[in-house]
């Protein structure tokens, strides 16, 4: 009895060790997602209400650090450089800080993510940009806290912050013509070396067509050049093997058998042996 009474109590302080009670959070957390030409822009961040309250000037007071948000700071994602204010934004993660005024606000990427808030110890050496806008009066009150990225276009897009009464926003121009140009040039200069190492690869798995296998295995030695690694050298040996050409095959595992063991790869050192004394039988 007992024994029975103490694994009674065990698992009830194991339950309710490790239970824990789910209620609805004041301020939500939210995601945003948004391309801009060819730009990925992402905002994690969390979202407070008014709840009555007077926010700008008194819950959020003028000319005092803001997180931009509530708990956790804001967080704001490049995928490439931007320009803001005719200043380079590096591509990456930002923590996004503003300094609310009456007559303008300052908007602040910083680069230490990795605060609850505002840090404990601001570094100016950590501000990536800064920029200076005019504060907007809203018609209408904006109950929750919202960031938004509006107005979108080829080459640029709003970052909106709105609450209350009141709205920012900070256009964001992105390289759209830089990298769909870099694109086309990269497109209509033909394949690369990995392109046609994939498909000679991927005839040499079906075994359809040898030829033309080696053929674009060829291709992709060639353009690599020196720099052609062993994988290509030894899918090359495989593709002749199967060709029936096992002399030229042994040849060629040879030379990816000496590729791989500079640059110590224990794998395509045991494969390449492996395949040299099959195909001398």
């Amino acid at each position: 009895m007992k024994n029975k009474i103490a694994l009674v109590a065990l698992l009830m302080t194991s339950y309710f060790g490790t239970a824990q009670v789910q209620v609805p959070q004041m301020s939500t957390k939210a995601k945003i997602e948004q391309v801009v030409g060819l730009t990925d822009i992402s905002i994690d961040y969390t979202r407070p209400n008014m709840r009555g309250r007077s926010v700008f000037g008194d819950l959020v007071p003028y000319g005092r650090m803001w997180r931009t948000g509530a708990n956790v700071n804001t967080m704001i994602t490049f995928g490439d450089d931007v320009v803001i204010d005719g200043k380079t934004l590096k591509k990456g993660t930002y923590a996004l800080y503003t300094l609310p005024k009456a007559e303008s606000w300052d908007v602040i990427f910083y680069a230490n993510t990795n605060n609850w808030g505002l840090p404990e110890k601001w570094d100016d050496s950590k501000v990536a940009l800064k920029t200076t806008v005019k504060p907007i009066a809203l018609t209408r009150n904006v109950e929750t806290f919202t960031l938004a990225i509006n107005n979108v276009n080829v080459d640029a897009a709003d970052l909106e912050i709105s609450w209350e009464k009141t709205m920012v926003a900070v256009r964001i121009e992105v390289p759209s013509e830089k990298l769909a140009l870099a694109s086309i040039d990269e497109v209509l200069a033909g394949p690369k070396a990995v392109d046609y190492y994939a498909a000679a690869q991927y005839y040499f798995l079906i075994n359809k067509d040898m030829n033309k296998a080696l053929n674009w295995i060829n291709k992709a030695i060639e353009l690599k050049g020196d720099e052609a690694p062993y994988y290509f050298v030894r899918l090359k040996s495989q593709i002749q093997a199967k060709s029936g050409d096992k002399k030229a095959a042994i040849e060629t595992a040879k030379k990816s058998l000496s590729m791989a063991e500079k640059a110590n790869n224990a794998d395509y050192i045991k494969m390449n042996k492996d395949s040299i004394l099959e195909w001398s039988k």
